[in-house]
């Protein structure tokens, strides 16, 4: 008869956290949660948090594509993109991609005059409510 070794208890609680923690990071980062409150809207994704004041918007616009940018921070897997990037022209302005489909149209929102943010959601529903709604907050602030 062989002898079955144990494996330590600290190994297998040191191996379940590791899957809880991965499974909760894929969780939060898995789509763009949107809090929409009376003079801004708040976005987050995993890491990343942004808040937009709706009179700090300049343009809400669609776009098929992202321009080709350096990521500073962030992550891509399969067709999402997250995080900050750097656009060649302007070195020192940070672009923010929260984009839950890549193949799906985006928006590009302007906002304190250079700032860039992409947005869109796996539900394309979502995003053109969202593009309805900030263009409101848009020409209101005009």
């Amino acid at each position: 008869m062989m002898a079955t070794r144990k494996r330590p208890w600290l190994l297998n609680l040191l191996i379940a956290l590791t899957v809880v923690v991965c499974i909760l990071a894929f969780a939060a980062h898995y789509r763009n949660w949107v809090r929409l409150k009376e003079d801004r809207i708040q976005l987050l994704t995993g890491v990343y948090y942004l808040e937009l004041p709706y009179e700090e918007l300049d343009s809400v616009l669609w776009t098929k594509k992202i321009p080709e940018m350096e990521r500073r921070h962030g992550f891509s897997v399969w067709a999402r993109e997250k995080g900050v990037f750097v656009d060649s022209l302007l070195p020192n302005r940070p672009v923010y991609v929260f984009v839950d489909d890549l193949r799906r149209y985006k928006l590009r929102v302007r906002y304190r005059d250079t700032l860039i943010l992409y947005l869109n959601f796996a539900d394309s529903l979502e995003t053109q409510n969202m593009y309805e709604f900030l263009r409101a907050k848009t020409d209101i602030a005009e």
